[in-house]
């Protein structure tokens, strides 16, 4: 195919972007310029160049709102459950398990774990710092050995994988032209493999600080500061911390059963909307058990507090999947205005495939890296329309699986950005829970992860 000049523009694009993550600089900006230069030179046309702006925005939200519609929901019951006490019912009985650091490890890991894939990792840390924490250091467990836990399995292990809710999954494999739960099950595989080899590095690393139960060691963690009584949950409150996990407990089993014995396995897209229609029948029995005259008026603010976390903890993603998305012909010819357009990515990788190294390893330690790189904005999602694109048209070329070159990227992006190796994400929330240092608890973490990234990749092109 004839590369032109517009090809060029989407590759310095590329690396504009890369170079802005690197700088720790958010990316919307490169992101939207370098849409409207592409649509500008391709056309010619100035008006076009704008519009392009405008669609390729448009074309991205109307693909990715899917994503935006489950945190929403899933945002919103947490705040349902959180009116009548549920959220803190869920984890009590966990403390009583906690008779030492070494089960406390165990125990945190397995909770924030848990929270993590149905709830995304930010409900999660506030829970466990707050109501597991103490019982984890009372029994002799190091602040920072917790702190490692809730993020070594909530925003690296849970949320890269993302398995239940499958956003992250549906970016990659939207961007690579996959099956969204091909995406989904190799990213699971891989981020156990990942969590695993990591938190067993991170407890080898810190297990002689394990001491004996104490009430000293949690006094001295709090510093002399009064230990806040929680107000005692409502008999509803309890009957949700059941009725909740236990139905969601009904879904999985559901949908493992359709997976793996029948003809009618749910992806991405059908599992994510049972979790959404599930989630939203509970909330609104919580809010008519809670206060039936002001059930309308709560699901509603609920469902605002939902939305509006969920675009400012996705919107910037828009823009930048815009331009990755100009990379496929699936997209290019809509956010362009024409009838017919190049697919600038997979175009330049194609005219360049004799250049690059056939081999799997290379492919995927490669797109490991560029994906640990766009994690370096904090963020861990805006990276993956580029790692996904990249799979989609590297695969091929490689003759490595599309799906398992998305799911490596999304290892890369996710346990870097999403908050375990960046000081600056939310691993700073991570660390204020915690009462830790952050930039002691990236040391701490940096082994372990990396070197569970390495394993996990070498598995992937070893076996997948």
């Amino acid at each position: 195919m004839e590369i032109i000049s517009s090809h060029w523009i989407y590759f310095a694009g590329i690396l504009i972007i890369i170079l802005t993550m690197l700088m720790r600089k958010n990316v919307v900006v490169p992101a939207i310029l370098m849409t409207f230069l592409i649509g500008l030179i391709y056309t010619g046309s100035l008006s076009t160049g704008l519009q392009t702006i405008f669609n390729a925005s448009l074309v991205a939200a109307g693909e990715l709102f899917s994503i935006f519609l489950i945190i929403a929901i899933m945002t919103a019951l947490l705040q349902g459950l959180e009116v009548v006490g549920a959220n803190e019912q869920m984890i009590k009985p966990f403390g009583k398990v906690m008779t030492n650091g070494h089960i406390s490890y165990l125990v945190i890991i397995l909770v924030t774990y848990v929270i993590s894939l149905f709830f995304w990792p930010t409900p999660a840390v506030p829970l466990v710092g707050a109501l597991l924490l103490p019982v984890a250091i009372r029994a002799g467990l190091p602040p920072i050995a917790g702190a490692a836990a809730i993020a070594i399995a909530g925003q690296g292990m849970a949320l890269s994988s993302d398995y239940i809710i499958q956003i992250a999954p549906m970016l990659s494999a939207t961007a690579a032209g996959v099956s969204g739960q091909a995406v989904a099950d190799r990213a699971l595989l891989l981020s156990i493999i990942t969590g695993v080899a990591a938190l067993t590095i991170a407890y080898l690393m810190i297990r002689k600080q394990i001491q004996q139960r104490n009430d000293r060691h949690l006094e001295k963690w709090m510093e002399g500061k009064r230990i806040e009584k929680r107000t005692e949950a409502t008999r509803k409150g309890k009957a949700f911390a059941i009725i909740v996990p236990v139905t969601f407990a009904v879904v999985i089993c559901y949908m493992l059963y359709t997976t793996f014995f029948t003809d009618l396995s749910l992806e991405g897209g059908t599992g994510a909307a049972l979790i959404g229609g599930v989630a939203l029948l509970l909330l609104i029995a919580a809010s008519v058990f809670y206060k039936p005259r002001q059930v309308f008026e709560n699901v509603s603010d609920c469902m605002v507090d939902g939305f509006l976390f969920a675009f400012k903890a996705m919107g910037p993603v828009i823009p930048i999947a815009g331009f990755f998305f100009l990379g496929s012909d699936e997209f290019s010819a809509s956010i362009i205005g024409t009838e017919t357009a190049p697919a600038f990515l997979f175009d330049l990788v194609q005219s360049g495939q004799h250049l690059i190294p056939e081999h799997a390893a290379w492919t995927a330690f490669g797109i490991l890296i560029i994906g640990m790189i766009t994690g370096l904005d904090g963020s861990g999602f805006s990276g993956l329309p580029l790692t996904g694109a990249l799979s989609g048209a590297l695969g091929p070329v490689a003759g490595v699986d599309p799906a398992t070159l998305a799911a490596i990227g999304q290892m890369g992006a996710i346990w870097v950005g999403g908050g375990t190796l960046i000081a600056w994400s939310s691993l700073v929330a991570v660390a204020g829970i915690s009462r830790v240092n952050v930039q002691t608890l990236v040391r701490i973490c940096f082994i372990p992860v990396i070197t569970g990234l390495l394993l996990s990749t070498l598995f992937a092109v070893l076996f997948l």
